[in-house]
């Protein structure tokens, strides 16, 4: 009997969140996602990166994301004097998968963020590893859905 594909799964919470709020106005459907993307695979690790603001709203969407399964990491949300925010987890995700690819067949991103595109190029030449993105088509940069070795669009079907 052949052995289910090993699946390693990374969310950046904060670049979904605000993509799905700008372009559908409507909040992500983690649930529906996880059942989609396990669906045939064995599941080694799955991480959501998040900032913590400290309330309680936030707190209660954690823990939902705990109960799916997730590991949650947090990072402090830092807001500037000039009113911008500092609080993205690019070098934690890219530091996680170079970890965790030599120990799964496919690693899944859900970001739309550019900045992963060499990530993914790495991944998949250096370890061989599937690449799958998951991002809101018209927020995701297309250097990212061309790295990646599928691009799967977060359209109303992965919407609540």
């Amino acid at each position: 009997m052949a052995s289910l594909p090993r699946l390693a799964i990374f969310a950046d919470v904060q670049n979904v969140y605000y993509t799905c709020r700008h372009t559908y106005s409507r909040h992500f459907d983690y649930n529906r996602f996880w059942a989609q993307a396990t669906a045939g695979r064995e599941l080694v690790s799955a991480i959501a990166y998040a900032t913590n603001r400290g309330d309680a709203k936030q707190r209660q969407f954690q823990n939902i994301l705990r109960g799916i399964g997730f590991e949650v990491k947090l990072k402090p949300f830092i807001q500037r004097a000039d009113g911008s925010a500092k609080g993205d987890w690019d070098v934690g995700i890219t530091l996680d998968v170079i970890e965790a690819a030599p120990e799964v067949d496919v690693v899944i991103l859900l970001s739309g963020d550019g900045d992963f595109d060499l990530l993914a190029r790495r991944a998949i030449e250096k370890y061989g590893v599937r690449f799958e993105v998951y991002g809101v088509p018209e927020l995701t940069a297309a250097s990212l859905v061309h790295a990646a070795s599928q691009f799967n669009p977060i359209t109303q079907d992965l919407l609540l």
